[in-house]
């Protein structure tokens, strides 16, 4: 069957935001990939990302609590975990909004069909849908790629699916806790289940080729971090995994490391090493789409393509692969479909990230070592928790904010939070960055509420040695 359309949008994660009531004109497709091993409706953020592991973490944080309980005077104590009832209560509210979203598209809108199936590029905006019922062939006058990222093996013998290694994809859906799990990798995922797993009792090891964890962050912040996270997990650096194995239940990891070959024995291992961009499943390359050199699609500052009428959003084509990020680059898509003529530019000047792991981690702007690598004139404060009267009630001596500024004009160009609801508290830096207040008036020209966590930032503003 042939069909032409007005627009078809690939992928219903932030892709299925775009089409609302101004497109009831429109004859719209919605395809859904289905990538990854949940086929499930509604893209990575709701069913096997953000949404899911921020639940899982918050169960993780409240079974830490009698660890810090004793500190606070009190005798606490975690008496078990109920894994398919943690499990369940995440994905059984997941689970049905997921699937009232893919009925609302199935059957709410006259002009819009949805169809579930893999979608190829065969030509400029002309696109082969394999469906259940059959082959479909779509063509349209505006095409919209949203089809996300997928998560990165590593090209190791052994490491395949007889081994039965487990991903950010399969992993928060295990019919039980194992008693020992090994994380390969040292990125945000990595980072956030490992403190989900650890706080539930499992053993957690984690296997990081480098020296440092998390290591795209500012250096003060990963070195914190890193140290850290030794008192908690068996952490593992400067380690290649070069084979894995499985005999019976346990699987065998042989790693090459700082004093030679190491064999490690685990239950289970959760392969996070990173996502890559979906642009190859969609075969863009056949529609014409350029992509840079890591597979992403490559995209201007309006979302457009190289191929005119053809936009791309989010993890396909940003190198920032976060959910707020693909929203806001959606809204730009929207907007420059109802008006091509008044187009709008996505702004990706002050993108803020959070690391909700033990501890919180949240940035936006320049890293230190990004500014003295563009040669920009800078000044820096750190101000730990223990230096504010809230710090002190939390009993926190770890978590500290370090904010950049140009000296001169008190310009904020950085922001790095370490410690308790670091995800909260880095929020006012980056509306004073996006509004242009800089560190002075931010720091004198409002009431700072004494004594909450956000004199954490005020103290540090007030810290920074401006001219």
């Amino acid at each position: 069957m042939d069909r032409h359309l007005d627009l078809v949008v690939i992928g219903t994660g932030s892709g299925n935001s775009i089409v609302d009531q101004r497109f009831d004109a429109w004859q719209v497709a919605l395809v859904e990939q289905g990538v990854g091993p949940l086929d499930s409706f509604g893209g990575t953020c709701l069913n096997v990302g953000c949404i899911p592991t921020k639940m899982f973490v918050h169960t993780a944080d409240t079974a830490r609590a009698p660890e810090h309980g004793a500190v606070l005077g009190l005798d606490l104590a975690l008496r078990g975990v109920d894994w398919p009832a943690v499990r369940d209560r995440v994905f059984g509210r997941i689970d049905p909004i997921a699937a009232a979203g893919e009925r609302y598209r199935a059957t709410g809108s006259d002009n819009v069909t949805l169809y579930r199936g893999t979608a190829r590029f065969t030509g400029v905006r002309q696109l082969r849908v394999d469906t259940a019922d059959g082959p479909v062939t779509l063509t349209a006058d505006r095409v919209v790629v949203a089809v996300g990222s997928r998560p990165v093996i590593p090209d190791v013998p052994g490491l395949d699916d007889a081994l039965g290694y487990r991903t950010s994809d399969t992993v928060m859906r295990m019919d039980r806790l194992p008693r020992r799990m090994t994380v390969l990798g040292s990125g945000f995922v990595a980072a956030e289940l490992a403190h989900v797993f650890s706080s539930l009792g499992v053993e957690v090891t984690l296997v990081a080729r480098g020296d440092l964890l998390l290591r795209q962050e500012d250096t003060d912040l990963a070195r914190r971090f890193t140290e850290l996270a030794q008192g908690q997990w068996d952490v593992r650096l400067n380690r290649t995994l070069r084979r894995a194995a499985r005999t019976g239940d346990t699987l065998l990891l042989h790693l090459d490391g700082p004093e030679g070959p190491e064999t490690l024995e685990t239950d289970e291992l959760l392969v996070a090493t990173g996502r890559r961009p979906n642009a190859d499943l969609v075969d863009a390359a056949a529609g014409g789409l350029a992509l840079h050199p890591d597979g992403r699609i490559v995209v201007d500052a309006r979302q457009a393509t190289t191929v005119p009428g053809v936009w791309a959003l989010g993890d396909v084509s940003s190198r920032r692969q976060l959910k707020h990020v693909a929203n806001h680059e959606a809204r730009t898509v929207r907007h420059n479909l109802l008006h091509p003529d008044a187009p709008r530019s996505s702004d990706h000047r002050y993108v803020p990230h959070a690391v909700f792991s033990a501890p919180r981690i949240a940035s936006v702007g320049l890293t230190e070592q990004q500014a003295r690598a563009d040669g920009r004139r800078y000044v820096t404060a750190t101000r730990e928790y223990s230096g504010i009267a809230y710090g002190w009630a939390m009993e926190d001596t770890t978590g500290f904010a370090k904010i950049l500024a140009d000296p001169a004009t008190g310009e904020l160009l950085g922001a790095h939070i370490i410690g308790p609801e670091a995800p909260t508290l880095i929020q006012p830096l980056i509306q004073a960055m996006s509004f242009g207040l800089d560190a002075r008036a931010m720091a004198e020209n409002q009431y700072w509420i004494h004594p909450a966590m956000p004199e954490l930032v005020e103290n540090a503003l007030r810290d920074l040695p401006l001219d």
